[in-house]
């Protein structure tokens, strides 16, 4: 979880009575013959989910339990270990589909057209304004202090990272097009990640509200960004006549 890119639809619910995940009352929908139907074993998984992602963002990996998950979202124990056999499964499925959900607002984000550098950086500036969201800032910080050092729960590499290769995707079409220099165009993008967002992310994880406002993280951006373009962005080939 190092590069900090996830999303969680953890907001607070509305009243219990109509929130499934807040009433243990709520039973599963079944037909005749005791088993659930397609549906209500879906709606369970993300109730499932969804109860999960309050739970670890507001008191932490240690604190939360299965027991606490299964109660909160009013399903049996039992039927939580048979998805999930473990706290660190549970936790990974949560991550997992919330990677999902932001590469989809990202793509939506992203359109179609436009020029290399452009769409280069529209990607560097979604991920900054995803990553700064509480919900995303809580769930990132339980991983990193508590869930990946308990163990169970795995971080993915550069190469493994679905957000990254995306990245390095762009940085190759610029690379293309002679608009940026050439090299690994994955450490690249990784580049470009910690110079535009893992500094923000981590204040803002440490309790810092410098870059909480959007004026914040645009002045921000610009600069980092400004800056890296410095770097990477290919020079035209100067004649002896320029000199």
């Amino acid at each position: 979880m190092k590069r900090g890119v996830v999303a969680s639809d953890s907001r607070p619910r509305g009243p219990a009575s109509a929130n499934p995940a807040a009433n243990p009352a709520a039973k599963i929908a079944r037909p005749r013959g005791g088993r659930p139907t397609k549906q209500a074993a879906e709606e369970l998984g993300q109730r499932i989910l969804d109860t999960a992602a309050r739970l670890f963002s507001s008191q932490g990996f240690a604190a939360t339990t299965m027991e606490q998950v299964a109660a909160e979202c009013g399903a049996g124990k039992d039927t939580i270990y048979r998805r999930y056999p473990s706290k660190a499964a549970l936790f990974t499925a949560l991550m997992d589909q919330l990677r999902t959900r932001v590469m989809a607002e990202i793509d939506a984000a992203m359109g179609v057209d436009g020029a290399p550098l452009e769409r280069l950086r529209t990607y560097a500036r979604t991920l900054l304004s995803i990553n700064m969201r509480p919900e995303l800032l809580a769930l990132n910080r339980v991983a990193l202090a508590e869930a990946v050092p308990a163990g169970g729960v795995g971080t993915p590499t550069a190469a493994e990272d679905p957000f990254m290769v995306r990245f390095a995707d762009l940085v190759r079409s610029a690379q293309s097009k002679g608009l940026v220099v050439a090299g690994d165009s994955l450490f690249i993008a990784d580049q470009l990640l910690y110079a535009t967002s893992i500094k923000p992310m981590i204040r803002a994880m440490l309790g810092d509200s410098q870059f909480t406002d959007l004026a914040s993280q645009d002045l921000y951006f610009g600069q980092a960004w400004d800056l890296a373009m410095a770097g990477i962005v290919r020079k035209p080939n100067l004649s002896s006549s320029d000199h």
